[in-house]
């Protein structure tokens, strides 16, 4: 078996069961919102939204991640009512529709919890339960999967790796304290998240290190800014670059990836 991969398991995704491990899985975005910076304003109706997640489906995705709000650096945020407005009926939807695992791309615990009633199975916060306090305690309740994602306020770091990890541990404690149980949980190092581009490029090296931890570990790096930046192109024009880091996390053993 390969050292960089954890043990092929099950991910039981409340009444789905996904299997971690022995492939590499997909998941697939589907951004509802109007300001995502590759596909804003696309998908924002319930037709286009549930024909765009079926096609992700027939084209491999073993999982469709359903955002609301778009977390680029620079988007304004929105109101809870106003993400609930644009992810929950989509939700509903899907839930008819797919037999694959849906995940709600959300901070916000009251849109975590709507979310798992609307029928999604998967909880993925980009600030590893440190935006909302209530977070934890809604996943704790539901009893799913959870995608801890690295983010910070401020880029600035003494010794990016050690702390990246630290940050993750720490979102682990607090998942633990809540009742989470620890095959619940996945790790994202959050790149392109409260780091620069030079970070981004310095973790995308010691990813090995964030899948040392021992949990399953998703990367989404699809046409984000330190690929652009690197080779100086826009984002309709990244696939390739794209495809290279997707390619290299698998290398060191992320068991996810986000695209």
């Amino acid at each position: 078996m390969d050292p960089n991969r954890t043990p092929i398991r099950a991910l039981n995704c409340r009444e789905l069961t996904i299997e971690i491990g022995r492939r590499t899985l997909i998941m697939g975005i589907l951004n509802i919102t109007p300001n995502s910076f590759s596909d804003g304003g696309r998908y924002v109706t319930t037709e286009t939204a549930v024909a765009r997640a079926l096609r992700m489906v027939e084209e491999g995705a073993d999982l469709i991640d359903v955002g609301g709000e778009s977390t680029r650096p620079g988007a304004e945020p929105v109101s809870l009512e106003e993400e609930l407005h644009r992810a929950i009926p989509i939700i509903t939807a899907l839930k008819a529709v797919l037999r694959v695992p849906i995940s709600v791309d959300t901070y916000k615990a009251e849109t975590a919890r709507q979310a798992m009633e609307a029928g999604a199975q998967i909880i993925n916060d980009v600030w590893g339960f440190k935006a909302d306090p209530e977070m934890a305690k809604v996943a704790a309740e539901f009893q799913c999967p959870v995608i801890l994602s690295h983010n910070r306020k401020e880029s600035q770091y003494r010794n990016l790796v050690q702390e990246v990890i630290e940050d993750l541990y720490e979102s682990i404690e607090i998942a633990h304290k809540a009742g989470v149980a620890e095959e619940n949980i996945i790790l994202d190092p959050g790149i392109g998240f409260g780091k620069t581009i030079q970070h981004n490029l310095i973790l995308m090296n010691h990813l090995k290190d964030i899948v040392s931890m021992g949990y399953p570990v998703l990367l989404g790096t699809s046409r984000k800014s330190f690929i652009r930046h690197t080779l100086n192109l826009p984002a309709e024009d990244v696939v390739e670059g794209t495809a290279v880091t997707v390619a290299f996390g698998i290398a060191q053993g992320c068991e996810i990836i986000r695209v």
